[in-house]
């Protein structure tokens, strides 16, 4: 996994800036079509916070619904692999295996020790249980997944550090990854700062705009003047 390339200020920056307009400031960039980059419908936000989740992506599939007493390894390779991984870190798991409505790979006990390990949060297409133990114990921990479920079946990760797809989104590992209650994208590491110009930009414009609708001021020549090409 390719170590951390942004400073301190980039990604506090990087926190104090909404999904949506880090989605709309890369679209600037040109350096991916406008309907990729960006995870569906089916990762949902389950403790919006604050702030967005920002960190590098760790990777792994997973099954928790493989009958049987042979299974892949369980947790142990995933504490390793939070360990040794660049800080803050994401995990990403892809559901493998037949059952992925019945999927499940963290609870209240897995949240806490993953956050304890420096993980900031969890991006999964498959489930999670102990919604309020987990919104009590971790509840600055951020978790995008397809939902809840009350088992949690066997825990097999397997395939670590891999490229996975969740929810349409492939991710790498060491991608950066941005997330809020819109959802999760991918942020290229090579365009971070100039990224963040332009959505302080974006920011600044909006702000204007929505004053503009709120004035006395407000008309459909002004708003059509605000939206012009420059």
């Amino acid at each position: 996994m390719p170590e951390p390339k942004l400073s301190p200020e980039s990604l506090e920056s990087l926190q104090s800036i909404d999904s949506p307009t880090i989605a709309n400031a890369i679209e600037h960039f040109k350096v991916r079509d406008r309907v990729t980059g960006y995870a569906n419908r089916d990762i949902v936000c389950q403790f919006p916070q604050p702030r967005p989740m920002v960190g590098y992506a760790i990777t792994c599939t997973g099954d928790t619904t493989m009958p049987g007493d042979t299974r892949p390894p369980g947790v142990a390779d995933m504490v390793d692999l939070v360990i040794a991984a660049p800080k803050p870190c994401v995990i990403v798991i892809q559901a493998a295996g037949h059952e992925q409505a019945r999927m499940c790979y963290l609870g209240d006990m897995f949240t806490a020790t993953m956050s304890r390990l420096g993980a900031v949060g969890v991006v999964t297409d498959g489930n999670a249980r102990d919604r309020s133990g987990i919104a009590r114990r971790s509840p600055d921990f951020h978790l995008f997944s397809s939902g809840w479920v009350v088992s949690h079946g066997y825990g097999a990760y397997y395939n670590f550090n891999t490229t996975v797809t969740v929810g349409g989104l492939t991710i790498e590992p060491g991608d950066l990854l941005h997330g809020d209650e819109s959802g999760v994208l991918k942020v290229p590491l090579d365009i971070v700062d100039p990224v963040l110009e332009k959505a302080r930009e974006m920011l600044e414009f909006e702000r204007k705009y929505f004053e503009l609708l709120d004035s006395d001021d407000f008309s459909i020549e002004e708003v059509k003047r605000m939206f012009a090409p420059k």
